[in-house]
C-alpha cells in the first residue's frame, strides 16, 4: 500500500512545487501509456490471424487459472468463465476465418482493390479478437492492483465475448454462402425459399451486444461518439414515438445527450434491438428527418420569417461583377434509403465542392417512398436531369461537362437516370460519381450484408423496410396504433400511403396473374386484359410481351447468365423504357428479370416436400456440434423480408440490368466502404462493368460507416473519404487530356 502511495503521488504535500511536479508527472505516464498502446496496437495488427489467436488463448488460460484460484467468489467465477469463453470462441473461429482469407482474393475487383464481404467480415472479426488481446494483456498486468476496477473490465469482457459469439455464427454463415453460391458470385442465387429461410434464420440472431458497450468498435475511433449519441437518440426517440409525440415536441437535447440510456449501455444495446427490429418505416423517416426539423426551429431568422406578417417580396439584385458560366455542371441525388431526408441533409458537403470543384451543383429533391414508390422518384429525377441539360445556362454552366454524382440511394438512381436517358436519346451525362451506392435491391444474402447485423446505421430489417417501401409494399397497418402515429402530417402521408399501396396490390396482383399465366399460356392472346395505366419506366418493364423461345426457357437465368448474353443479342434492350407506344419487341434476355421465382421448376418441385424446419436445419447445419449462437430475445415477428418481381426491375436494381443497357453508362467511379452492408453492391457493380470493357474505378476506404459523407466535418478519415469522392468528380468534370 505504501508503494503504491509513493507511486502515485512521488512528491509529498505542500511541499515547494508540488501541485505542478504531480501535474508533469501524471501526464508523463499519461503520454507513457498512450505510446505503449499505440505501439502494441501496431504490434497487434501486424500478427497474422493465427499468432493473434495464440496469443489470445495463452493470455485467456494465464487469467483463467488466476481467478479460478482466488476462491468461490461470483466475480473471481465470472471473470474466469469468460475467459474460457474467450478461448473457446478464438479457438473455433480462427480456422473459419482461415479458410474464408483463403479465398476471399476470387472475389475482389483486382489486385489494387482487395475488398469484399468476406475481407470486410474477417476484418471485422479481428477487430473484436484484437480488443479482446488488449483486454486480456490490461487484466493479466493489472488485475492484483488496488485500482483495477473488477466491475468495469468484466462488463466489457462479458459484452465483447458476446460479440465474438455472434462473429462466430456470421462467419459461419459466409462459409456456407461460399459452398453453396456460385463460383466468383458474391449474392447468393438459388431457390429463393433457401435464400428467405437463410435470411430470416440471420435475423433471429442476438443483435444488442453489438448496440451496447461494443457499439461500433469495428470502426475508425473517431467515429464511436458519434455513433453513440445517434444510438441514445434513436432509442429515445422511440421512447416519444411509442407515446405518440412528434419529432417536433423533442429537443435536440432531450434526444441525444441524456437519459438513462447514456449510462447503462447494455439497456442502450437492447432497446436498440428491439427498435431496428419492430418499427415501421415511418419511424426510420421521422428519426432520419428530426435533425432537419430541429434545424429549422432552432432557426431564429427563420422562425422570425414564419411570425412576420404581410407580403412579402423577393428582389433579384444584379451582381456587380458576376462570374463567367462554368464550362461544368454536378447534377447531385442525395441518399436516405429513398425515404428520407432532403438536399439540406446534404447541403453542408454540396457547398464545399461547389467551391473545390468551382462549378455549379444541382441538388434534386425527388419525392420520397412510401408515399410516393417506384418510379416516382427516378421519373422526378431523369425529368430534373433533362431541364438541367436543356437550361444550363440559368445555372451558371455551359454544359460542356456534366457529372451526374449521388450517394447511398442517390447513387442508384444516378446510374437508372444515367440508363433511361441512354434509352430515350438524351444527352448521357460525361461521367458517374457513386458513393456506396445500392445496385441489388433484391432480398438475398452476401457476406457484406452479414455486417447488417452489428451496423447500427443500416441494420438488415430497416434496409428490408426501406426497399419494401420503395417498392410499394409498405403494408405494415396491422401494427398498433401508438406506433405508428407521427401527428397530423403523419397521418396524412400514411393515409396517401395506404391509397398508393392499394393501388399497388392491384398492380401487383395483375402482374402475378400475368406472370402466372404467360408461363403456362399456348398462345399470347390468352393474357388477361387491364385497365390502360400510365406508361412509365416500371410499367414499360412490367408490360414486356413474350420472347419466342417462351418464359418456361427464362425460368432458370441468373445474373451469370445476362453477363453471357452481350449486346449482340440484344440490341433493342435500351427500348425498355420507352413509351408503350414507340416500344418494339423485347428479346428474351431483356425480360429475363421478372421471372417468377424459381421453384416453379420440375428440379425444385421436390423441395415442396421439405417443410421450412427442414430447410432452417439445413441452415443451420453449418454451426459445429456444441456451439449454438444467441438467440434475439425481441423476436423477428415484424421483420418481413420483401419479395417481388419488381425488385428484379434493373431501373431499380441496376445490378440487374442486361449487358447492353450497362454499356450505355458512361464512366463510373464508386467509393465504397469496407465496413458497409451494401459493399457488395459496389464490387460486384464494378466487376459487372470491368467485363464489358467499361470504364470503371473503385476505391474502398477503411473504417468508416455507410454515408460518411454527412460525417466528413467529423474526423480526418471522413474529411479525405469526402475528398476523395471530389477527386473522382474532378476526373469527370476535367478529363485528363491526350497524350502528347
Amino acid at each position: 500500500m505504501e508503494s503504491a502511495r509513493e507511486m502515485r503521488f512521488p512528491v509529498a504535500a505542500g511541499a515547494p512545487g508540488s501541485k505542478k511536479v504531480q501535474e508533469g508527472s501524471k501526464s508523463q505516464r499519461r503520454g507513457q501509456w498512450r505510446k505503449g498502446k499505440a505501439k502494441a496496437s501496431r504490434l497487434s495488427h501486424s500478427m497474422d490471424l493465427h499468432t493473434m489467436t495464440q496469443s489470445l488463448v495463452t493470455l485467456a488460460e494465464d487469467n483463467m487459472a488466476f481467478f479460478s484460484s482466488q476462491g468461490p467468489g461470483e466475480t473471481a467465477r465470472r471473470l474466469s468463465s469468460v475467459f474460457a469463453g474467450v478461448r473457446e470462441q478464438a479457438l473455433g473461429l480462427e480456422p473459419t476465418l482461415g479458410r474464408l482469407l483463403s479465398v476471399a482474393h476470387l472475389f475482389d475487383l483486382d489486385t489494387e482493390t482487395p475488398a469484399n464481404g468476406y475481407r470486410s467480415l474477417v476484418h471485422t472479426a479481428r477487430c473484436c479478437l484484437l480488443h479482446l488481446l488488449h483486454k486480456s494483456r490490461y487484466v493479466a498486468s493489472n488485475r492484483r492492483s488496488i485500482f483495477f476496477r473488477t466491475s468495469h473490465n468484466l462488463a466489457e469482457l462479458e459484452a465483447y465475448l458476446a460479440t465474438l459469439t455472434q462473429l462466430r455464427a456470421l462467419a459461419y454463415y459466409a462459409q456456407q454462402l461460399l459452398a453453396t453460391n456460385q463460383p466468383g458470385r458474391l449474392f447468393f442465387e438459388g431457390d429463393e425459399r433457401i435464400t428467405a429461410d437463410f435470411l430470416h434464420e440471420y435475423v433471429s440472431l442476438h443483435k444488442g451486444c453489438f448496440y451496447g458497450r461494443c457499439l461500433g468498435f469495428q470502426f475508425t475511433p473517431a467515429i464511436r461518439p458519434f455513433l453513440q449519441t445517434v444510438s441514445i437518440g434513436l432509442v429515445s426517440f422511440g421512447e416519444h414515438y411509442k407515446r405518440n409525440e412528434t419529432g417536433l415536441s423533442v429537443t435536440a437535447s432531450s434526444l441525444f445527450t441524456g437519459g438513462r440510456f447514456a449510462i447503462d449501455p447494455e439497456l442502450r444495446g437492447a432497446e436498440f434491438e428491439r427498435i431496428v427490429q419492430n418499427l415501421d418505416v415511418h419511424f426510420w423517416k421521422a428519426f432520419w428527418n428530426i435533425t432537419e426539423i430541429q434545424v429549422l426551429s432552432d432557426s431564429e431568422e427563420l422562425s422570425s420569417l414564419v411570425r412576420s406578417e404581410g407580403p412579402r417580396s423577393l428582389e433579384l439584385r444584379s451582381r456587380p461583377q458576376q462570374a463567367p458560366r462554368s464550362r461544368r455542371l454536378v447534377v447531385h441525388i442525395h441518399g436516405g434509403g429513398f425515404v428520407a431526408q432532403t438536399s439540406k441533409s446534404h447541403e453542408p458537403y454540396l457547398k464545399s465542392w461547389a467551391q473545390e470543384l468551382g462549378a455549379p451543383i444541382l441538388s434534386i429533391d425527388y419525392s420520397l417512398a412510401p408515399e410516393a414508390p417506384f418510379p416516382r422518384a427516378l421519373e422526378e429525377c431523369f425529368y430534373a436531369y433533362c431541364w438541367a441539360v436543356k437550361h444550363c445556362a440559368l445555372l451558371g454552366s455551359t454544359g460542356e461537362r456534366i457529372c451526374l454524382a449521388g450517394d447511398s440511394a442517390g447513387g442508384n438512381l444516378c446510374f437508372t437516370v444515367s440508363l433511361r436517358a441512354a434509352a430515350y436519346g438524351v444527352r448521357v451525362p460525361d461521367g458517374i460519381m457513386a458513393a456506396y451506392p445500392a445496385t441489388m435491391l433484391q432480398t438475398t444474402a452476401s457476406p457484406s450484408r452479414l455486417l447488417s447485423l452489428m451496423d447500427p446505421l443500416l441494420p438488415l430489417s430497416m434496409l428490408s423496410k426501406c426497399v419494401s417501401a420503395y417498392a410499394g409494399g409498405e403494408t405494415e397497418d396491422h401494427c398498433d396504433s401508438d406506433q405508428k402515429a407521427l401527428g397530423v402530417m403523419g397521418l396524412v402521408q400514411r393515409d396517401t400511403a395506404l391509397l398508393f399501396r392499394d393501388l399497388r396490390l392491384g398492380a401487383s396482383s395483375w402482374l402475378n396473374s400475368f406472370l402466372e399465366l404467360s408461363g403456362h399460356k399456348s398462345h399470347p392472346n390468352s393474357v388477361p386484359t387491364a385497365e390502360p395505366m400510365r406508361s412509365s419506366v416500371s410499367e414499360t418493364a412490367l408490360a414486356q410481351p413474350e420472347g419466342p423461345l417462351g418464359m418456361d426457357s427464362l425460368k432458370g437465368l441468373t445474373l451469370h447468365d445476362l453477363s453471357l448474353r452481350g449486346s449482340s443479342e440484344t440490341p433493342d434492350t435500351p427500348e425498355l423504357s420507352l413509351s408503350a407506344g414507340a416500344r418494339g419487341h423485347s428479346t428474351p434476355s431483356a425480360v429475363n428479370f421478372l421471372l417468377r421465382p424459381e421453384g416453379t421448376s420440375e428440379e425444385s418441385e421436390a423441395g415442396d416436400e421439405l417443410s421450412a424446419k427442414d430447410r432452417v436445419q439445413g441452415v443451420c447445419a453449418a454451426f459445429p456440434e456444441g456451439f449454438q449462437p444467441r438467440r434475439s430475445s425481441h423476436g423477428a415477428k415484424r421483420t418481413t423480408l420483401y419479395s417481388s418481381p419488381i425488385v428484379k426491375n434493373p431501373f431499380m436494381s441496376p445490378l440487374l440490368a442486361p449487358d447492353s443497357m450497362l454499356q450505355t453508362l458512361p464512366p463510373v467511379h464508386i467509393v465504397a466502404c469496407a465496413l458497409d452492408p451494401m459493399l457488395d453492391d459496389s464490387v460486384m457493380f464494378a466487376r459487372r462493368l470491368r467485363s464489358l470493357s467499361q470504364p470503371v474505378t473503385l476505391r474502398v476506404v477503411e473504417d468508416l460507416p455507410h454515408g460518411f459523407l454527412g460525417l466528413a466535418a467529423l474526423c480526418r478519415e471522413t474529411r479525405q473519404a469526402a475528398a476523395l469522392c471530389v477527386e473522382r468528380i474532378r476526373l469527370v468534370l476535367n478529363p485528363p487530356g491526350p497524350p502528347v
